[in-house]
C-alpha cells in the first residue's frame, strides 16, 4: 500500500452488542483505528441497508439507527454523532455515474456501520457516509462498483464494509453452543482460500459464491456476504490482504474480518 492509499476492511460485526462489549473483535476493530493511516472521510456499506436501488447518505448530521430489537436499553441509549459529508455523496453520485445514486437524507447509520466504527473511530470525529446496497443487482454488480470506489482511496478515504460471510439466524446455536455446522466451516474456509484471487468479476470465485456446496445455508439472503466484495473490488492487483480476526459464533456466524492494504 502507497503511504497515501488508504486501506478497504471488510468486518464481520456480529450481534449489535459488541458495539458495548470489549472481546477479541471489538479489540481487533479498535486496534485497526489506532494504527492504520487516518483517513479524511469514511465510506461504510453496511449489510443493513438494502434497498431498491442505490442511495448515499447526504445529510450534514446523520442520526445513529438503532435497527434491531430485544437489546438492553444502553444498547437503544448509544449515540454515533460522526458529521456526514455532503460534499462526498456528490463526489459519489458523479463518481458512479452512469448508476444513478440517490441523495438520501432520512436514513442515518445503523447498527451495522456505527457499531463497529464507534469502536474504530470512538471519538466519531470522522465524516462518514453511508452506501446502500441495491437488492435488485447481481454480486459482480456489486464487486465492479468496489472498482470504482477505489480511485477514492487515494485522496484519504477508507472503504468500511460489514456484514457476516456465514450469517444463518435459522441455524445458530442458541444454546451457546460452540460446535460449528461442517456447512459453515467449509463456506468460510472457501472464502479464504480465495480472498487473493486477482480475477474479473465474471470469474472470481468469490463473486461466482453459490456455486459453493454450502452457500446457500451459509447465505439465505445475500445482503450480509455482499459487502465483502465492495472491499475486493477495491483491491489494487498485487496489493497485500489479511484477516485482522476471525472466528465463528453459534455455529452460524462468521466474524471474518478482512483487511485490503
Amino acid at each position: 500500500m502507497s503511504q497515501s492509499r488508504m486501506p478497504a476492511l471488510f468486518l464481520g460485526h456480529g450481534s449489535p452488542m459488541n458495539a458495548l462489549e470489549e472481546n477479541r473483535y471489538t479489540t481487533a476493530w479498535r486496534h485497526a483505528g489506532d494504527t492504520l493511516p487516518r483517513p479524511r472521510a469514511i465510506i461504510a456499506v453496511s449489510a443493513h441497508w438494502y434497498t431498491r436501488g442505490t442511495a448515499v447518505t447526504a445529510m450534514a448530521h446523520p442520526r445513529t439507527l438503532h435497527d434491531f430489537g430485544g437489546f438492553p436499553q444502553a444498547l437503544f441509549d448509544t449515540r454515533y454523532p460522526a458529521p456526514g459529508s455532503p460534499e462526498l455523496a456528490e463526489q459519489l453520485v458523479s463518481l458512479l455515474a452512469p448508476i444513478p445514486v440517490q441523495l438520501d437524507h432520512s436514513w442515518g447509520f445503523d447498527h451495522g456501520s456505527w457499531g463497529v466504527l464507534i469502536k474504530m473511530y470512538p471519538q466519531a470525529d470522522i465524516p462518514v457516509v453511508q452506501l446502500s446496497i441495491d437488492s435488485t443487482q447481481s454480486p459482480a454488480w456489486h464487486f465492479e462498483l468496489g472498482q470504482k470506489l477505489a480511485a477514492l482511496r487515494d485522496e484519504g478515504v477508507m472503504i468500511v464494509a460489514s456484514g457476516n460471510v456465514v450469517h444463518n439466524l435459522r441455524k445458530v446455536r442458541w444454546d451457546g453452543g460452540d460446535e460449528v455446522y461442517p456447512w459453515a466451516s467449509s463456506f468460510e474456509q472457501f472464502v479464504r482460500d480465495n480472498l487473493t484471487a486477482e480475477s474479473d468479476a465474471a470469474s472470481h470465485p468469490l463473486v461466482n459464491f453459490m456455486q459453493h456446496p454450502g452457500a446457500s445455508l451459509s447465505n439465505p439472503t445475500p445482503e450480509h456476504y455482499l459487502p465483502l466484495l465492495y472491499v475486493l473490488g477495491a483491491r489494487q492487483k498485487g496489493e497485500a490482504i489479511s484477516i485482522p480476526v476471525d472466528g465463528m459464533e453459534m455455529g452460524a456466524i462468521s466474524m471474518l474480518s478482512v483487511q485490503v492494504g
